[in-house]
């Protein structure tokens, strides 16, 4: 957590995200612990100009498969689409192939068809639909998602349909050309899936966060970087709502320093995320997040399984870090609650962590330091284990050290995907490390990757919670476009700009940031015609945007392809204003404790 001041000065707070027998929720515990309020009395609102939340609340519901109940509404006749899929096979030859669990728990066909050119082929059989939403709502769901062929771009089935529900009772009713006016029925469907099954969850945990701060401004970090107000908050933009105030963070405070080519590494206790941010943020209207396919903006983020919870094992011929993690219950070893050993543990028993300088949070009472003598003991004990298993001898330190250098290759590799294999040449970055466990492995992770400067900002431990104190008010508006670049096509391309730039601007001065301050982006999506992969361009002249393209794809792809034509896929429009400056000097950062 980090407040400011009414004179301007930052502090910060960092406690457990899950302390049962503590307390019930981590965000407001913070709060209370800043402003001095003791548990179980109100938190003094008026006293709270504004709170910047970030939460993960949407991606572990995900992971977990414990959003709501949701029933999905699709075009007779594909009933099983996105339970099929694109048929990607990323292990290619793997025989038992175990595909996610859907997210949907019952599927509706919908009698109604229209052509891709609009003509309605089938009408919409309302008394049909009616029926259906009362089975699904007899059956205990109040959560639909509805996604019809060509939706995105004919809307009239999906609004009807849409306005059945909520007179048959649902009270999470999510529309296609709504949530992700953009083609693609499958990933197109899943978002739409996505933000039925989240934004309930969302809606409570906003609510909660409310009746213990009546009055106060309340606003929410978005997966694509900008903050958004608590009413506004959506499931398909909260999947990635608490790593994008990291990248925000890494950008803005790594610019104020000098640095332009950065490369983001955030290693908290579960997983590591890593970015790439050149100028401005990279963003991708194409993830999956957990199985799920979700075609919504999102900061451009490769995460992978190893943070300093995550497992040691040792499976009878070799050393593994994760993907499994201990949280923070019961945590590592050293946590005093029984854990197992994790990547913390071996920097532990190496002396990168020394239990006299780390917050004595730990024990019954939340008062005692980390226990390194349950970490050696632990490590004595699997030194033993791989003596008997290997016949090989090797110390504790030996056996801390290897599964140190197995988490670093792990986060090493996951700086490569969205650096050198995107064509980036990392050894002219600077390495932007933040989070819990980042500043352990930072020069380990940069030898290994010949990155030359590593930067850790003062406030590297909570750059995120940072971050969206700096973000900006943003909405995004997107529309599907489908036609050949030339320039018949601009009036037409300008006329969707417009509106998008109207409803994004609506949105942000809804917000009270006002209009004359307000900044705006205006991009278009661009491939080559019989590719799927766009590359986001700013709006101008068809010459302008052709030359951006071809940059653009030539350093990602090594190739370009001469007189194929190109397709406009989508416009997009970003509107942003309100954010905070980057405001301190190195001299008003707090110094630095410990040896």
């Amino acid at each position: 957590i980090v407040a400011r001041r009414p004179d301007g000065a930052l502090v910060t707070h960092k406690l457990l995200s899950d302390n049962p027998g503590r307390y019930d929720d981590a965000a407001l515990a913070g709060i209370r612990a800043l402003l001095g309020v003791q548990d179980g009395t109100a938190i003094p609102a008026a006293a709270i100009a504004a709170v910047k939340m970030g939460t993960t609340l949407a991606t572990n519901a995900l992971l977990e498969r414990k959003g709501e109940p949701t029933a999905l509404f699709i075009t007779r006749g594909f009933r099983d689409q996105l339970r099929i899929g694109y048929q990607n096979r990323p292990r290619l030859f793997a025989r038992h192939i175990v595909l996610p669990e859907p997210l949907n728990g019952v599927v509706y066909e919908v009698s109604e068809r229209v052509t891709a050119r609009g003509d309605v082929l089938l009408p919409l059989d309302e008394n049909e639909a009616r029926r259906h939403l009362a089975d699904a709502f007899r059956h205990g769901y109040r959560a639909a998602a509805i996604a019809l062929m060509h939706g995105y771009r004919y809307p009239a089935h999906e609004r009807r349909l849409a306005e059945l529900a909520r007179a048959a009772g649902f009270t999470q009713v999510s529309a296609s050309h709504a949530v992700s006016p953009l083609m693609k029925l499958v990933s197109r469907g899943d978002t739409t899936v996505a933000d039925a099954y989240l934004s309930p969850l969302l809606a409570r945990y906003v609510q909660r966060i409310e009746r213990d701060l009546p009055g106060v401004r309340l606003m929410f970090m978005q997966s694509h970087g900008g903050l958004t107000s608590a009413q506004r908050f959506q499931g398909k933009d909260s999947v990635l709502s608490g790593p994008a105030g990291g990248v925000v963070g890494v950008a803005r405070t790594a610019l104020a320093a000098g640095f332009d080519r950065i490369i983001g590494f955030d290693m908290g206790g579960t997983s590591t995320d890593v970015s790439h941010v050149h100028g401005h943020f990279e963003r991708t209207f194409d993830s999956t997040v957990a199985g799920v396919r979700l075609r919504a903006p999102m900061m451009s983020i490769h995460t992978v399984a190893a943070g300093g919870g995550s497992i040691l094992h040792f499976d009878g011929a070799r050393l593994r870090v994760g993907p499994d993690s201990a949280g923070a219950q019961p945590g590592p070893a050293s946590y005093r609650r029984g854990g197992p050993l994790t990547v913390t543990d071996a920097n532990v028993m190496l002396g990168k962590i020394q239990p006299e300088f780390f917050p004595h949070v730990f024990g019954s009472a939340g008062d005692a330091p980390l226990d390194a003598a349950v970490v050696r003991e632990k490590f004595l004990a699997l030194a033993a284990e791989i003596r008997s298993a290997t016949g090989g001898e090797r110390a504790p330190e030996e056996i801390a050290e290897g599964y140190v250098r197995v988490a670093v290759d792990n986060m090493a590799n996951a700086i490569k995907k969205i650096s050198v294999e995107r064509g980036h040449d990392v050894t002219g970055y600077t390495l932007c490390c933040f989070g819990g466990a980042a500043g352990q492995h930072a020069c380990l992770v940069a030898d290994a990757l010949a990155i030359p400067r590593v930067f850790i900002h003062p406030y590297a431990g909570v750059l995120s919670a940072y971050g969206m104190g700096l973000a900006d008010i943003s909405a995004m508006r997107e529309q599907a476009i489908e036609d050949q670049l030339e320039a018949s096509l601009m009036p037409k391309l300008e006329e969707a700009l417009g509106k998008l730039t109207d409803s994004a601007l609506e949105d942000v001065a809804g917000q009270g940031v006002p209009r004359d301050s307000i900044r705006l982006a205006r991009r278009a999506h661009l491939r080559y015609e019989g590719t799927d992969t766009a590359v986001i361009v700013s709006f101008g002249p068809p010459e302008a945007m052709l030359k951006q393209f071809e940059s653009g794809y030539q350093g990602r792809f090594s190739f370009l392809m001469p007189g194929r034509v190109l397709v406009v896929e989508a416009v997009s429009v970003e509107a942003t204003g309100g954010g905070e400056p980057v405001r301190e000097s190195l001299a008003e950062l707090p110094p630095r404790r410990g040896p």
